[in-house]
């Protein structure tokens, strides 16, 4: 029996179905792995004995011959998702011990389908960050490291914990959360696959809010496959959310044809940023180089108001955070911090329970919605947003899909940008947009840089053309020839 952590979900799935190995083997070979990686501070709470109980499970079912769709694959969940009777902190010490009494939308359509959950993933706290450095509980480290170097690097970020788990073959595949690029981003330094569907396509019941109008679930896997089984099971149209748009569920395996001839893939100027990295330059171009040699016709486009959507994000989503957070007030749940009165309790609660960068964005957002300021800013934001979404809906007259960079960089070390917030959100550069527009967005691992740390491309798609984008990016991923995976130090 080979490694069974190695497996790609559809690997796992294909031998779990001819019986080559059982779920409980499976699911026993990834908690050994966690137990092993816990230098990497992946986990907030690990949860074998319910992966365990799943696999079990799961096995009566395939010698029965009724395995469902992800029958007996055990996952990793981010901790922004509420799972029944199994703690959800959001990252944050304001959450600490809540155990939801619900099952969010996501996890439930999941594990309805035969998965099974390892644990619950680290984030930055409310998913606010981009480098997982905001957790109450600590770092998640990443499991590449720079050659010649033993400098530990961040796993981007929000999703930090799930990219790490992912990448280090703790899971076979993760949730995670995006909204304005906390999926992607992480899925980019680590050098795996990670896909935002477009906005509705998954429900958001269940899941802590941060920004309403910009959040998205969506799966990170090792493979673009992998994503694209993941995400079949995940969206569903739910009455729960009303944002949740009631269209079909297509088939994103079956899409998977790998021809792409005719296809046009727009190549946004504005994304050539002035002191971009020749190493992100370049493998744009060799993108750009594998797509053509594949069929597709490459086409020039502009989308001239991606210079305003990093500040136009950073009103419209603190503004809505602040509005989201205020019910952490120590009454109904969470921790509680006394006080003389009821005011001084809210004050020593939040004082206590949020840590920095989320103050900082609870205090921009009630700033920008504040009377005086709210024209100013926060309707400017909201102008600004129609305009690039409108910006796509013209570059999709001459094209099908977009090719960019996912990210500005390689991961970079921990405690290297905590002090500059500008620094920090400037990793969200190539992704916001994408969020703004409420468009599809997928990171594929393209490569590595010099220093031997994984590098992403990312494709944009129309709205609810997720299958498209699959079928693009497997073609990236088989023209990369990468499977990139990061040597096991943590296990030393």
């Amino acid at each position: 029996m080979s490694d069974l952590t190695g497996l790609t979900i559809a690997e796992a799935r294909d031998g779990l179905k001819k019986k080559a190995f059982s779920a409980k083997e499976l699911t026993e070979a990834h908690i050994k792995a966690m137990e092993k990686g816990r230098a990497l501070n992946a986990f907030i709470v690990e949860t074998p004995e319910i992966a365990l109980k799943g696999a079990a499970e799961s096995d009566k079912r395939i010698a029965a011959g009724s395995a469902r769709a992800l029958e007996g694959i055990p996952l990793g969940i981010k901790d922004l998702f509420c799972t029944k009777g199994v703690q959800t902190t959001a990252g944050s010490h304001i959450l600490e011990g809540f155990k939801p009494p619900y099952e969010s939308t996501v996890t439930r359509n999941l594990f309805n389908d035969g998965a099974t959950m390892l644990g619950k993933l680290n984030m930055d706290e409310f998913a606010m960050g981009s480098s997982n450095e905001t957790s109450y509980f600590k770092p998640v480290i990443n499991p590449w490291r720079r050659k010649g170097s033993n400098t530990p690097l961040v796993p981007g970020g929000s999703s930090g914990g799930s990219a790490a788990s992912v990448a280090a073959r703790l899971v076979l595949g993760a949730t995670g959360t995006d909204t304005g690029g906390s999926i992607r981003q992480p899925a980019a330094v680590v050098g795996i696959a990670g896909i935002k569907p477009t906005y509705g396509r998954c429900s958001r019941w269940g899941i802590v809010a941060f920004a309403s109008s910009l959040d998205q679930a969506g799966p990170m896997a090792r493979t673009v496959r992998d994503c694209a089984i993941m995400l079949k099971s995940m969206a569903s149209h739910d009455p729960l959310d009303s944002t949740s748009v009631d269209l079909p569920v297509p088939d994103y395996e079956a899409a998977m044809t790998g021809n792409i001839k005719g296809l046009r893939v727009g190549i946004p100027k504005e994304y050539r940023l002035d002191g971009m990295p020749a190493e992100i330059e370049a493998l744009w171009q060799k993108g750009i180089e594998w797509l053509k040699a594949a069929g597709a016709e490459i086409v020039d486009v502009s989308l001239p108001h991606t210079k305003y959507a990093l500040p136009a994000y950073y009103i419209v989503a603190p503004a809505e955070a602040s509005s989201n957070l205020a019910r952490y007030d120590g009454v109904r749940f969470g921790l509680r911090e006394p006080g003389k009165d009821i005011t001084s309790m809210y004050e020593n609660t939040r004082a206590a329970g949020f840590g920095r960068e989320v103050q900082r964005r609870i205090l921009v957002g009630t700033y920008v919605l504040s009377a005086g300021y709210y024209d100013a800013y926060y309707i400017k934001a909201q102008k600004l947003r129609t305009l690039i979404a409108r910006d796509f809906d013209e570059a999709y007259k001459k094209c099908d899909v977009l090719l960019t960079p996912t990210a500005p960089g390689p991961a970079f070390g921990i405690g290297e940008k905590t002090d500059d917030p500008i620094a920090m959100y400037l990793n969200d550069v190539f992704t916001v947009t994408v969020n703004l527009a409420g468009l599809p967005g997928i990171s594929v691992p393209a490569g590595l840089n010099s220093e031997g740390l994984p590098l992403g491309l990312q494709l944009i798609g129309k709205a609810f053309d997720e299958s498209t984008l699959f079928r693009v990016g497997e073609v990236i991923e088989k023209a990369a020839g990468l499977t990139p995976r990061p040597a096991a130090w943590w296990e030393v």
